[in-house]
């Protein structure tokens, strides 16, 4: 470990670090789902695939009603319009319907670093190729075309899909921040995950491997799953 002219450990020195471009959003096109800036129009394409047509368990861990009217919808789209360190993004498949949404939060160019969050996925987005491909090509855009340094994946430590996720996705599990939120009106412990930029090559080559064509059979079945890729 290096140290410092006091003979104290300090951390690895960054030759050549600068602070990255400030993450906003953008389009994001992927062979099943594109993620394209969340504007407040986005709110009557996702309205009904997001609340009337979904499982009410969708919105658990958020602080919004599963029957949110559409007046009540429209703000919530608005609340993460406004985030000023967020970048939303709306879901979309192919052929434009509505999916889900998820943002860039807690984005810190100084220091590298950006969380993945508020993410909600419709029913019909869950546990389908283009659900991981949304976090994949979200992934990559700060990594490979930000240059960012660490990822951050946070979620209420009772959300086990949420966990699984973020495990399957290479994310490594750093801790708990108890009494961390009241809402809905619980209390929320709070589990946080990362991935950092040392990690990010292999982890990149998992991607690769997961979404190639030749992992996939004439049905659609995954060959390989993402979380075998991400542990080898």
């Amino acid at each position: 470990m290096p140290q410092n002219e006091f003979g104290q450990p300090v951390g690895e020195p960054l030759p050549g670090w600068q602070a990255r471009p400030p993450v906003i959003p953008v389009t994001l096109t992927g062979r099943h789902v594109r993620l394209e800036p969340l504007t407040a129009a986005h709110a009557g394409i996702l309205y009904a695939p997001m609340v009337l047509e979904s499982d009410p368990r969708i919105w658990t861990y958020y602080p919004y009603s599963p029957t949110m009217t559409r007046a009540e919808f429209d703000a919530c789209i608005a609340v993460q319009l406004r985030n000023p360190a967020g970048a939303a993004h709306a879901i979309m498949a192919p052929d434009g319907a509505g999916l889900g949404f998820a943002s860039f939060l807690r984005i810190d160019p100084p220091n590298g670093s950006v969380e993945v969050g508020g993410i909600v996925y419709s029913s019909a987005l869950q546990r389908t190729t283009a659900a991981t491909e949304a976090m994949i090509l979200m992934a990559r855009h700060v990594f490979d075309d930000l240059g960012y340094r660490r990822y951050e994946w946070k979620c209420d430590s009772c959300n086990e899909p949420s966990k699984a996720a973020a495990t399957r996705l290479g994310f490594t599990y750093e801790g708990r921040h108890r009494n961390a939120m009241v809402y809905k009106p619980p209390n929320r412990d709070t589990d946080w995950f990362s991935i950092t930029g040392a990690e990010w090559p292999a982890l990149s080559a998992a991607y690769d491997a997961w979404l190639a064509p030749g992992n996939f059979d004439a049905a659609g079945a995954q060959r390989r799953s993402l979380g075998d890729l991400t542990r080898s």
